[in-house]
C-alpha cells in the first residue's frame, strides 16, 4: 500500500495493472499519442445489417479475455447490456470486462454471470446492488470507477482498450448513422458513446427503430460502425429518469437554494456571458430557479448551460436566458424532445464535455457548477460514491470534472440526511478534492473554503451566513451526535480514479 496526498492508502497493483496515487488535480501532463483503432474498409455493396445481435457478436470476432462496452443514455430503463451478457454465456464466452460509461440497477441481471465468471471486472461507475454486494463481500469482482471525463481520457490513451462497443441507437439506418432523437427507444445525446465509437476497435450499432439511409441529424456517423442489428426494444425511455426534475418544495432545500444564488450574485460571475451547470435533483433545479429570476430581473444573456440536461434548463434555453445548451446526456423527456428540434441544444461528446486530456473540455469554460453530496469533510472533500453505511452506490459522473474545471463549484446539501451529519471531520471515500470544492451551502451556513478570502467578504457584505466549517459541523453533531465509524476490511472492494487517471481512494468491504 502507498499514501497518496490526501492520506488515502491504496494499492501499489490492482487486478494486474499498476496504479499512480493522486498528489493534486493537475499532478499530471500526458505523452505520447491517441490510441487508433485498426484501419478498415468498407467496400461498395458490403453489407452492415446483421439477423441478431448473437450474429453480431460473432461477426465481431468477440472472444475470452476481451472487454466490451455500451452507453447509459437509457439510464435504469436500458436492456442492452443483459441482453449481450446472456447471450455472451450462451455462446460460453467469459472473462469479459465490461467499460460501459455507468452500469444502473437495472444491470443487476448480469450478477449471476459475474458469479459464473461470464463477467469478471467492471471498468466503469456501478449504481445500485453490485457496488452494494461487492462492498459486502458476497460478490469478488475489481472495480475500477472513473468520471465522465476520466472515461474518455482512459479509451484516448488505451489505458482502456474496448475490443466491441455496442450502441444503442434510437435511430439508425442501415449503414450505421445514428441519432438518439427519435424513435421509440429516443434518449436524446449520445453523448458517452462517441468515444467508444471512436476508439473501439470494433463497433455495433443496435437499434429498435431501422430508418432508410441516411439518417439526419448524424451524431455518430456510419464511418466508426461495424455492424447495425435491429432488435425489438433497446428499453424503455421513461426510465431514463432517476430522480425528480422538479423543483423542491420542502423548505430546508429552497433556503439553501435562494442562499446560493445569492452567493453565486455576490460572486460577480451572474452576468451577461454566464454559464451554468447543475444536476437534476430538486435542490439544484431550485437554484437553476432563483438564478433565471435574477438573470430575467438584470436581463443577462447566458452563454450555455451544459453537463445533463432537463426540461427546466430548455425552459431557460427557450426564454433566452442562455444562448446554447452543451448536452452530454439527457436527463428527461422534455430534454431529448428538445435535442431533436432546436439548433441550439447542441449534442456534445464525453472528450468535449470533461476530458482533461485534450485542448480544452467544456467544463473549463463554466463559471459555475451547483453539485450535491452523500457526505463532506472538514477539508471540503466531498464524497459521491459511497454511503454513510460504506457500500458503493454512486457512479461519480461529472462530479470531480466539473468541479476542477468551473470558477465557481458550490456543494449544495441538506445538514442532516437520515439522522446523520452531512459534515464531518474525514468522508468515508474521497470522490472530488477540497482543493477544488469552493463554497458549501447548507441551511446551517454557508462555508467558504479558505483560498477565497476575498470572497469571503463578499458574502459577509452581502449579509449572508456565512460561517467556519468546524462551527457549521459541530453545530450539527451537537443535534445528531458523532455517528460510530463504519468498520472495514483490508480487503478493496473498488478503487475511485481520479480524472487523470490517478487513483484519489479505494473503497474498502464493510465489515458486517
Amino acid at each position: 500500500m502507498v499514501q497518496n496526498s490526501l492520506g488515502r492508502f491504496i494499492p501499489e497493483v490492482y487486478n494486474g495493472k499498476k496504479r499512480i496515487p493522486y498528489t493534486s488535480p493537475n499532478a499530471i501532463t500526458p505523452a505520447g499519442r491517441e490510441y487508433a483503432r485498426p484501419i478498415k474498409t468498407f467496400r461498395p455493396g458490403d453489407k452492415k445489417l446483421v439477423g441478431s445481435l448473437r450474429e453480431a457478436i460473432i461477426a465481431s470476432g468477440l472472444k475470452d479475455g476481451m472487454t466490451i462496452s455500451t452507453h447509459h443514455h437509457l439510464r435504469n430503463g436500458d436492456l442492452l447490456l443483459n441482453a449481450v451478457v446472456k447471450i455472451l454465456d450462451e455462446l460460453g464466452i467469459g472473462n469479459i470486462t465490461i467499460a460501459s460509461s455507468s452500469i444502473h440497477p437495472v444491470h443487476a441481471e448480469i450478477i449471476p454471470y459475474i458469479r459464473k465468471g461470464v463477467i469478471t471486472s467492471l471498468e466503469c461507475g456501478v449504481n445500485g446492488l453490485i457496488g452494494e454486494l461487492a462492498t459486502k463481500g458476497e460478490l469478488d469482482i475489481p472495480i475500477i470507477v472513473r468520471s465522465h471525463g476520466g472515461r474518455a481520457r482512459s479509451m484516448m490513451t488505451g489505458e482502456v482498450k474496448v475490443d466491441v462497443a455496442f450502441i444503442a441507437a434510437p435511430c439508425c439506418d442501415e449503414y450505421g448513422n445514428m441519432n438518439g432523437y427519435y424513435g421509440k427507444s429516443a434518449c436524446g445525446s449520445l453523448g458517452y458513446s462517441h468515444v467508444d465509437a471512436r476508439y473501439a476497435d470494433k463497433v455495433i450499432a443496435v437499434t429498435d427503430n431501422l430508418v432508410q439511409h441516411p439518417v439526419s441529424p448524424i451524431a455518430i456517423s456510419q464511418t466508426c460502425v461495424d455492424y447495425v442489428v435491429a432488435v425489438e426494444s433497446l428499453g424503455d425511455p421513461t426510465k431514463i429518469v432517476s430522480t425528480t426534475t422538479k423543483v423542491t418544495k420542502d423548505p430546508i432545500g429552497l433556503m439553501i437554494a435562494r442562499n446560493t444564488a445569492e452567493v453565486i450574485e455576490a460572486s460577480g460571475l451572474l452576468k451577461d456571458g454566464f454559464s451554468f451547470q447543475t444536476g437534476a435533483g430538486g435542490t439544484s433545479l431550485a437554484v437553476a430557479e432563483n438564478v433565471r429570476k435574477k438573470m430575467l430581473e438584470k436581463k443577462i444573456k447566458g452563454s450555455f448551460g451544459s453537463g445533463g440536461i432537463t426540461g427546466y434548463f430548455v425552459d431557460m434555453l427557450n426564454e433566452g436566458l442562455f444562448q446554447t445548451l452543451m448536452d452530454v446526456q439527457c436527463f428527461d423527456l422534455n430534454a431529448v424532445k428538445s435535442i431533436g428540434e432546436s439548433m441550439n441544444h447542441q449534442e456534445i461528446s464525453a472528450d468535449l464535455y470533461a476530458n482533461p486530456f485534450n485542448m480544452g473540455a467544456i467544463v473549463n469554460m463554466l463559471d459555475v457548477v451547483i453539485l450535491g453530496a452523500t457526505e463532506i469533510d472538514v477539508n471540503f472533500n466531498v464524497n459521491v460514491n459511497t454511503e454513510s453505511n460504506g457500500y458503493l452506490l454512486h457512479n461519480t459522473g461529472g462530479h470531480t470534472d466539473t468541479a476542477a474545471g468551473a470558477k465557481l463549484a458550490i456543494i449544495v446539501a441538506p445538514s442532516i440526511r437520515g439522522r446523520l451529519p452531512i459534515i464531518m471531520d474525514n468522508v468515508i471515500t474521497v470522490t472530488t478534492p477540497g482543493e477544488n470544492i469552493d463554497i458549501i451551502v447548507t441551511e446551517r451556513g454557508i462555508a467558504v473554503n479558505d483560498k477565497h478570502p476575498e470572497l469571503k467578504k463578499e458574502l459577509l457584505k452581502a449579509k449572508l451566513p456565512v460561517k467556519d466549517i468546524h462551527d457549521i459541523k459541530k453545530e450539527i453533531t451537537d443535534i445528531t451526535g458523532v455517528p460510530r465509524p463504519v468498520q472495514f476490511t483490508d480487503e478493496i472492494a473498488a478503487l475511485i480514479e481520479y480524472r487523470d487517471g490517478s487513483i484519489i481512494d479505494a473503497v474498502r468491504r464493510v465489515k458486517e
